[in-house]
């Protein structure tokens, strides 16, 4: 897709779905820089891949090889401001400017492209469905918006016939795809600061599934109110689970298909959210894989993904799972996996509210989400792209959380409540920089316990 583009810069290149992009140019030879506002681990690893990375938003520190307007495609995030001084630098240079989806849409535009929508369950169903195609031993390429622990990485390369993408609906990204086989898994109204409303975001949900190719397939969860084949648990689905056993944690169940029955299927990521996804990401799979017995096999063998309901302790006494829930909807999946898993427990929840509009957007169902735990412990809201809103702070939050054990805690005190407390289950959550302090509570409770 690079059409001779010999450099590549990022600005935001420390992003999920931006890092995975820089993988793949870098794969293909191309030289690649960028910027972004903080060193992470995936930064640091960028770097040890010869990528060259600043941090400071100054158009000096753009190596002189990606100032070659002929040369140089300029890739960049939605979330970068309007006030950012190397954005402005390439639009004044004339640059081939592209946002990450539009990118993404060009590169996946002649493979046959799997593409997972859904307000909820896009990285684990992406990553799924790659684990799936690995193991089928099928050629595909895939963009994976958190860091799936069976390839240790956002981005895989097996092959070019192939490709797996997230169908991202912030910004209307999505609308940039040319889907072969799509999958819609959830549409809860979000980013409302972008569609103003909930029956806008279903509008262009619909819109997405115009981009799917003229013999394309549309995968939709039950009771989502767009026309596809369906996909649910214990119904008329035209894929569904059937027979559910929790074993140790783990499930077991069939799986009911257009061509019939499969028996036997095992899956050991707790919750029924979870169990839907491995369920869309075998249906995708069943589109092109020869034998359904394989894909069977190699549900049972699925790893995970980092911060999605992932076990960092799990002892007799003691468990901590971490999360990336930032939406109502998606704590309320885990706490229902929590307690289907680890019933009768003593349950603390820790959550960072991610930006300010979806705080003040949601509250209410936020507040009603958090009151299910015994306690909570509540961190100041992780900004990201927004300025403050007067009045929407995480104490206000608190105050509508109806749970005589919660708490406002700052991040240096957390460790020392969470030890306090003495819960049977911990479980992270939030999509900001709490998972910068995972790696430090899980080593400080493990001598704890």
């Amino acid at each position: 897709m690079n059409k001779g583009y010999k450099n590549i810069y990022f600005i935001g290149i420390g992003g999920i779905g931006m890092s995975a992009l820089a993988r793949y140019f870098s794969d293909r030879g191309c030289s690649v820089a960028g910027y972004d506002k903080v060193q992470t681990p995936l930064t640091q690893e960028l770097e040890e891949s010869q990528m060259a990375i600043h941090y400071l938003d100054d158009p000096d520190l753009i190596p002189d090889t990606h100032k070659d307007p002929e040369q140089t495609l300029v890739v960049f995030t939605p979330a970068i401001p309007d006030s950012h001084r190397e954005w402005a630098f390439f639009r004044e240079a004339n640059f081939t400017i592209k946002k990450r989806a539009e990118v993404l849409g060009d590169i996946t535009r002649d493979s046959y492209c799997f593409a997972i929508a859904g307000t909820h369950g896009k990285t684990t169903t992406s990553s799924i469905l790659a684990h799936l195609l690995k193991e089928t031993g099928l050629p595909f390429t895939a963009f994976l918006g958190g860091i799936s622990e069976d390839f240790n990485s956002n981005y895989v390369n097996e092959g070019d016939t192939y490709s797996v993408v997230e169908a991202d609906e912030f910004d209307r990204s999505f609308l940039h795809l040319s889907p072969d086989v799509a999958c819609i898994t959830s549409i809860d109204p979000d980013h409302l600061d972008i569609y103003g409303s909930g029956d806008a975001l279903v509008d262009s949900y619909k819109d997405f599934t115009k981009c799917l190719k003229p013999s394309g397939k549309l995968l939709v969860r039950k009771g989502i109110p767009i026309r596809g084949y369906t996909y649910g648990i214990e119904d008329a689905s035209d894929y569904s689970i059937t027979d559910i056993e929790v074993i140790d944690g783990s499930y077991r169940f069939n799986i009911k298909t257009p061509a019939g029955l499969v028996e036997g299927v095992q899956f050991p990521k707790p919750g029924r959210h979870n169990l839907l996804n491995g369920l869309v990401a075998f249906a995708m799979a069943d589109q092109v894989a020869e034998s359904k017995h394989k894909l069977a096999e190699a549900m049972g063998t699925f790893k995970g993904v980092a911060r999605r309901f992932s076990y960092r302790i799990r002892e007799n006494d003691f468990v901590f799972i971490d999360d990336y829930a930032h939406h109502p909807t998606e704590i309320d999946a885990v706490y229902d996996a929590i307690r289907e898993v680890h019933p009768q427990k003593y349950i603390m929840a820790v959550f960072q509210p991610h930006l300010y509009s979806r705080t003040r957007d949601f509250a209410a169902e936020f507040a009603k989400s958090l009151s299910q735990f015994d306690a909570v412990l509540l961190l100041e809201i992780y900004p990201a792209r927004e300025e403050a809103i007067p009045g929407i702070t995480s104490e206000w939050l608190l105050n509508k959380i109806n749970n005589p054990n919660k708490k406002l805690v700052p991040k240096h005190d957390l460790i020392h409540e969470i030890k306090a407390s003495k819960p049977e289950v911990l479980v992270t959550m939030g999509a900001g920089d709490i998972g910068m302090e995972i790696k430090h509570i899980e080593k400080v409770l493990t001598y704890a316990n």
